[in-house]
């Protein structure tokens, strides 16, 4: 080889050998972090479309807020937490707080009870809902003196650690109002249960009085 392209060809490995390599190629875009979803743009919406003008003499509807439901269940479905816009609602299924066929309290159940009344405070509310359910086994009388029962018991708790400035509505439902399919154990456990709900937040100083039990 002459000596001048020699010469070229050991600057141009010199610099490589310098450089660490020729440098690496890239695949993607660098500019665009790993694991970015890039979607199209919106389409154009010309606001002058004789299709997004209302009729003569129509007007627009109230703007409305949608509801939304958060709902909230621990492992073991023992107790149920449901939020919306306007309310919390708290389900513990029966044989967290009573004996079988009975309505009155495991001292176990007064820790739940209690959290639930914190909550109720921290809402401030002052209407407050207790409503008991059984299942579909048994009569439906003794379905109402039962559910009626764990209710009472619910709110007795409830009103001695919230004092006297919530007002109750206590009611029992027998099967009524089912939340799971009776037909196998696991929904009847669901369906046996008391639920107290409440106003949440602002919701609740602008909520009317309700009938104390």
């Amino acid at each position: 080889m002459p000596l001048a392209p020699r010469l070229a060809a050991l600057s141009l490995l010199s610099v490589l050998t310098l450089a660490g390599g020729p440098p690496a190629v890239a695949d993607d875009d660098p500019s665009v972090p790993p694991g970015t979803v890039t979607t199209s743009p919106p389409p154009h919406v010309d606001p002058t479309s004789p299709g997004l003008k209302l009729a003569d003499g129509a007007t627009l509807a109230p703007a409305k807020v949608l509801d939304i439901k958060s709902v909230v269940e621990d492992l073991g479905g023992e107790e149920r937490r449901e939020d919306t816009n306007e309310n919390v609602t708290f389900a513990l299924q029966a044989e967290v707080l009573f004996p079988k066929d009975s309505g009155k309290l495991n001292p176990e159940a007064r820790s739940r009870i209690d959290a639930i009344a914190e909550e109720i405070r921290q809402q401030h509310a002052t209407n407050v809902r207790v409503f008991g359910f059984t299942d579909n086994l048994g009569s439906y009388a003794h379905g109402l003196v039962l559910s009626r029962q764990r209710a009472e018991a619910v709110h007795d708790r409830l009103a001695a650690t919230l004092g006297g400035n919530v007002t109750f509505e206590v009611r029992g439902y027998s099967e009524d109002y089912p939340i799971a399919d009776n037909s196998s154990e696991q929904g009847r456990r669901k369906n046996r249960r008391v639920e107290v709900s409440f106003p949440r937040g602002e919701a609740a100083s602008g909520t009317a009085g309700a009938s104390g039990s």
